[in-house]
C-alpha cells in the first residue's frame, strides 16, 4: 500500500482521508499555514492519520520528513494546499501537476490568462492593486454586469455582483481592506465581467496527463442579501449525454493548458450564446459534497475515484467516464436562513429529516445559539440531499423546505 501526504486534509479534504485510511493507506498530514479558518478546521479527521506534522515552515525540512516517511504522493485536501501539494512532489519527484503552472492554478488572473493563451474562452477582466485602477479599467473597457473577487478566494468569499460603478467602487475595497478564509491579506482584486448563461462544474482525476469525469453538475444560485451570489440547489448532468460530451472537450483543454496532471480537479464553467466559458478551476477535490450519498446513486464520486486511483494508478484507465449514471432525480440542496436568529430552534435538524425526499443531511444544529443570516457559501446552515425515482416528488420536498425557511425554521 503507498503512503499518500494530504495537505489541508479538512472539507471534502476529510472524506478522502477517511476513504484512504478504509483501504489500508498510510496517510500523512501536513498543514499549508499556521493559521485556517474554523470553516475548515472542524472538519479534520486526525485519526486517520498515521503521523499528523502540522505546519512546518522549512520547506528543505519538510521535504526530508515526507521521504523518511516513505510518502509516494502529496494530495491537496482542500483549496489552500494545492501549491505546496505541486510544490512537494515536484521536489520529492513523485506524480504531481506541472510546476511551471503553478501560480495559475491559485492566481485567477493568471488562470485566466494561461486558459486563454490556450484558445479557450474566459470572461473579460482584469487584476488590480487599487482601487481607482480597477474602476478607471470597469468604466473604460467594461461598463456592464461585473464580479468583483480576490484573485485566490474559494467559494463565495467576498465575491460581489455589481452592476454600476459605484457598486464596483464599494465591492473593490471591500476585497483590498479584507483577508481571505486563509488568513492572509487581499493585495489585489479581480474584476470580469459577468458571464450570462447556465452555470455547471466538472469534478474529475487525472494520472500523467490522462483525465477522467467522475460527476458533473449543474448550478443553481441566487443573488444574496450582501450583493454576492449564494448557492441554492445543484444537480447532476449525466456523464452519457450529449451536454456532458460538450462540456468534458472543454474542461480537459482547461486542464491541459493549466498543467493539471495528476490530481483531482474542480472546474466551474459557464455555458453562454458563445459556447462554454471558464470561470475557474481547482486543483482539488470538489467541497460541499457526501461522496457516499453521490457514490449511491451514480455509482461512484469523485472522492473515491481519486481514492482508488491512489491505490491503484492504472484504476483510472480501467474507469468509463462516459458510461450513463444516476439511479434517481437527485439534488443537493443549500440550506438558507434568510434572517439573523439570536437563538436557533432545537429540533430544525430534526424537521429536515421529514422531508419526504430527504436522504442524507450535512448540516449541525446548535440549539440556543445564534445563527447568521446566510450571505455565502460559509454562511450557509449547511445542506441536503433529496432524491426520489420521481423529481415532482424532489420538487414538491425543495418547495416544503424553502417555505419551512421563510416561516423561521431555524429560529425558537
Amino acid at each position: 500500500m503507498p503512503t499518500i501526504a494530504i495537505v489541508d486534509g479538512y472539507s471534502t479534504g476529510s472524506a478522502l482521508s477517511r476513504a484512504l485510511a478504509e483501504r489500508g493507506v498510510t496517510c500523512v498530514h501536513v498543514r499549508s499555514g499556521e493559521s485556517l479558518y474554523d470553516y475548515y478546521l472542524k472538519t479534520f479527521r486526525p485519526g486517520d492519520y498515521a503521523v499528523d506534522l502540522g505546519f512546518v515552515a522549512d520547506e528543505d525540512r519538510l521535504v526530508d520528513r515526507l521521504r523518511a516517511l516513505g510518502v509516494d504522493r502529496v494530495v491537496a485536501g482542500t483549496e489552500p494546499g494545492v501549491v505546496l501539494a505541486d510544490t512537494l512532489n515536484h521536489l520529492l519527484g513523485t506524480p504531481g501537476n506541472d510546476i511551471a503552472t503553478v501560480t495559475a492554478r491559485r492566481d485567477k488572473s493568471a488562470m485566466a490568462a494561461t486558459v486563454a493563451a490556450a484558445g479557450l474562452a474566459v470572461p473579460a477582466g482584469r487584476c488590480f492593486e487599487s482601487v481607482d485602477q480597477a474602476v478607471a479599467w470597469y468604466a473604460t473597457s467594461l461598463s456592464g454586469p461585473a464580479v468583483v473577487k480576490p484573485v485566490d478566494g474559494a467559494g463565495t468569499d467576498n465575491v460581489r455582483f455589481c452592476e454600476s460603478l459605484d457598486e464596483v467602487r464599494l465591492a473593490c475595497a471591500t476585497v483590498l481592506a479584507s483577508v481571505n478564509l486563509y488568513g492572509v491579506p487581499n493585495r489585489r482584486v479581480l474584476v470580469q465581467e459577468r458571464l450570462v448563461g447556465t452555470e455547471f462544474y466538472v469534478n474529475t482525476v487525472s494520472y500523467a496527463g490522462r483525465h477522467r469525469v467522475a460527476e458533473i453538475w449543474r448550478y443553481t444560485k441566487r443573488p444574496g442579501p450582501g450583493g454576492g451570489p449564494i448557492y441554492d440547489y445543484e444537480e447532476p448532468v449525466d456523464r452519457g449525454s450529449a451536454l456532458a460530451r460538450q462540456l468534458r472537450e472543454f474542461v480537459f483543454g482547461v486542464l491541459d493548458a493549466l498543467g493539471v496532471r495528476s490530481s483531482a480537479a474542480h472546474t466551474e464553467l459557464m455555458l453562454t450564446d458563445r459556447g462554454p466559458v471558464l470561470i475557474e478551476a481547482g486543483a482539488r477535490l470538489g467541497g460541499a459534497t457526501l461522496p457516499d450519498v453521490v457514490a449511491k446513486f451514480c455509482g461512484v464520486s469523485q472522492t473515491f475515484l481519486q481514492a482508488q486511483h491512489l491505490v491503484d494508478p492504472a484504476s483510472l484507465d480501467q474507469f468509463d467516464d462516459r458510461t450513463p449514471g444516476w439511479a434517481a432525480a437527485v439534488r443537493n440542496v443549500s440550506l438558507i436562513n434568510p434572517v439573523p436568529v439570536a437563538a436557533q430552534a432545537g429540533d430544525w435538524y430534526a424537521r429536515l429529516s421529514k422531508l419526504p425526499a430527504a436522504v442524507a443531511i450535512a448540516a449541525r444544529c446548535s440549539p440556543g445559539a445564534e445563527l447568521p443570516q446566510t450571505v455565502d457559501l460559509f454562511s450557509s446552515p449547511g445542506y441536503l440531499y433529496l432524491a426520489a425515482e420521481d423529481p415532482a416528488e424532489v420538487e414538491r420536498s425543495y418547495e416544503m423546505l424553502r417555505r419551512w425557511e421563510r416561516h423561521g425554521l431555524y429560529g425558537s
